[in-house]
């Protein structure tokens, strides 16, 4: 097996940020913190056979932020030199000295920071070559163009690879790095039936490349999609049961996690503000952070600021039970930091009984929906309006597929008439669900 970037750079990138640490206090910084990133990565898409792109990526990149007091100063550079690093250091330097003073401003708390490091076996690397990587995307793009003769044409089938190293520390005395990995292979395909024609595509992702479905499936999954919205039909408009396939799912929640986030809160532009406590979805409804995941595609040991990730509950029986916060935000709003600088860490809703299945048998009549169009969310309002392609189900069943269609609603209804979740969960994220039942949505078509 070949080095990996921790076992190469680990021991120079912390040297780096003493470096930087011991330059920000000679120039009479109160406090200081700085990240580290290394990254590595091979891309590769191929279309209709041939190689379309192939990309060998190295980046890497250093980001200081100082403290004068309560004044912020932040700076950044890919040069890892001593002069950078010293003239990076004066850059956010020079900028604290000059901004206003905020009393939010600052490190973490000291005691939040993390003191023990857990492996989370993020970091599996991939002796992947540009060769096989080539082959594995010709045999998952040919696998969907085989399936049958309606699949005309291809956007292409990508094979990725990348692995990275994060190392952050701060004037508190923390030091913490964790490698990773992240693998996935793609592909998208488009169909055609006389006048009808579609795309749809599928894709696998995961830390270790074994971990990974095979090229092969992910192609006959993508073309199974593609065909299946052949031949597609506009609604009347109505209002509707609405089932929001796993995949499609997970944006419910990302909006959810956005309403409850620490900078949405404090400038007041958030529909869920001053909702801690209280009920927004119904009583079964149990969604909570599971930051300690091994292999996890959102897992991490601590947040960007040093502070150690836990597990916690989010909703419980229906009630808010915290916010998703940085410690400038805490700080505004009165509170602690969660630990979630950056965001969440693979982020869980509880599975009801039924698979996709079941749900269509416990909807009945309703619209199954596949795929989202467009941007049409307002988090300060929950007011919620996109373009939906899927099915529409009479009897349990799936009868023909649906298209230029729109659904809309209100975010605080849907939550609240979430009547069921599915246990198809879709792991591929840092946001876990299975597909969600939502009781009434108006869809306007015809």
């Amino acid at each position: 097996m070949p080095p990996t970037l921790a076992s190469q750079y680990n021991g120079q990138l912390r040297e780096v940020i003493a470096d930087l640490l011991r330059e920000a206090r000679a120039q009479g910084a109160s406090a200081a913190e700085a990240a580290v990133s290394m990254e590595t990565g091979l891309s590769v898409t191929v279309r209709l056979g041939e190689v379309e792109t192939l990309e060998h990526q190295r980046d890497k990149g250093l980001g200081v932020t100082l403290y004068f007091g309560h004044r912020k100063g932040s700076a950044s550079t890919s040069d890892f030199s001593p002069q950078a690093v010293q003239e990076t250091v004066r850059a956010a330097s020079n900028i604290a000295r000059f901004t206003a003073e905020d009393n939010c401003a600052g490190l973490a708390d000291a005691a939040l920071m993390a003191s023990a490091i857990p492996d989370l076996d993020l970091c599996h690397p991939w002796a992947l070559g540009a060769g096989q990587a080539i082959q594995l995307a010709q045999e998952c793009e040919a696998a969907a163009r085989a399936v049958d003769p309606r699949i005309t044409n291809s956007e292409g089938a990508s094979v990725t690879s990348h692995e990275g190293l994060y190392v952050y520390a701060n004037s508190h005395g923390f030091s913490g790095s964790y490698p990773s990995t992240r693998h996935s292979i793609s592909c998208a395909v488009i169909g055609q039936d006389g006048a009808s024609m579609q795309r749809d595509y599928w894709y696998s992702v995961a830390r270790a490349q074994h971990e990974m479905d095979d090229g092969a499936h992910v192609g006959r999954r993508a073309a199974e999609r593609t065909l299946r919205r052949l031949n597609g039909r506009q609604l009347t408009t109505r209002q509707t049961p609405v089932i929001f396939e796993a995949n499609a799912a997970t944006s419910l929640l990302s909006h959810f996690v956005s309403a409850i986030r620490g900078g949405n809160l404090y400038r007041k532009s958030s529909f869920l503000l001053d909702h801690l406590g209280k009920r927004v979805f119904p009583d079964h409804i149990h969604i909570h952070e599971q930051p300690h995941i091994k292999r996890g595609l959102g897992s991490a040991p601590f947040d960007n600021e040093g502070v150690a990730t836990h597990a916690r509950d989010l909703v419980q029986g229906g009630i808010l039970q915290g916010y998703v916060l940085d410690s400038y935000s805490a700080r505004k709003l009165g509170m602690h930091t969660t630990g979630n600088s950056g965001g969440v860490h693979n982020l869980f809703i509880d599975p009801g009984q039924h698979d996709l299945a079941g749900l269509l048998r416990v909807m009945n009549t309703g619209l199954l929906v596949t795929e989202l169009l467009g941007s049409g969310v307002n988090t300060v309002t929950g007011d919620y309006s996109r373009g939906a392609v899927g099915f529409w189900v009479e009897n349990g069943a799936i009868q023909f597929p649906v298209e230029e269609i729109t659904i809309a609603g209100n975010l605080r209804d849907m939550y609240r008439q979430l009547a069921e979740v599915g246990n198809d969960i879709d792991q591929r994220g840092n946001i876990r669900t299975g597909s969600l039942l939502i009781e009434n949505m108006m869809v306007a078509g015809e």
